[in-house]
């Protein structure tokens, strides 16, 4: 499958089957996540990969966004690693966390897992359920496992904004 082709399969999963994640299958994953770039190599991400039904629980305690499935990855930063730019302080952390997420997503994928990128949950209850350090920023919550045989991608998944809207060459300012 090409890189175009993956992108293009890939839509968020709400129904899954009732089959755990094999841990080979789970391990190439994680090393989609290990290998993923971020910026000056700072490498500041620390993924939860939460398999048995009690941490699956506690995510359920953190979000209605599961969906019945067997795995999820829980993305986050270490506020002390991240690449800090000079210029007004910022830190990486947030786009490091993302990248990842998209590579183990794709990962996933490529593997013939479904997935679903997850914002929606409460920090809080997720730092607290799993005493997360307080270094560490959880970003996302990658659902995981085999899409179930009727699901499909929603309706919205196939709307997307025309080229000229999205892309200005040059003249930023003017486009908008």
């Amino acid at each position: 499958m090409t890189f175009k082709e993956l992108t293009a399969a890939r839509y968020s999963v709400r129904q899954y089957k009732d089959k755990p994640v094999e841990k080979d299958t789970l391990a190439a994953i994680l090393e989609a996540g290990r290998i993923a770039p971020t910026a000056g190599n700072r490498q500041p991400q620390r993924i939860l990969a939460v398999t048995e039904p009690a941490g699956l629980e506690k995510i359920d305690r953190c979000t209605g966004c599961r969906f019945g499935a067997p795995a999820v990855l829980v993305v986050c930063y270490d506020k002390n690693e991240c690449w800090v730019r000079k210029y007004d302080g910022a830190k990486s952390g947030e786009a490091d966390a993302s990248i990842v997420t998209t590579h183990l997503m794709y990962q996933a994928v490529e593997l013939g897992l479904g997935t679903l990128w997850v914002m929606f949950f409460d920090p809080a209850k997720l730092v607290e359920e799993f005493a997360i350090p307080d270094n560490l920023v959880p970003v996302s919550l990658l659902i995981l496992g085999y899409p179930a045989d009727n699901a499909a991608p929603a309706d919205r998944h196939f709307q997307r904004h025309p080229t000229e809207k999205i892309l200005s060459w040059e003249k930023l300012s003017q486009a908008y």
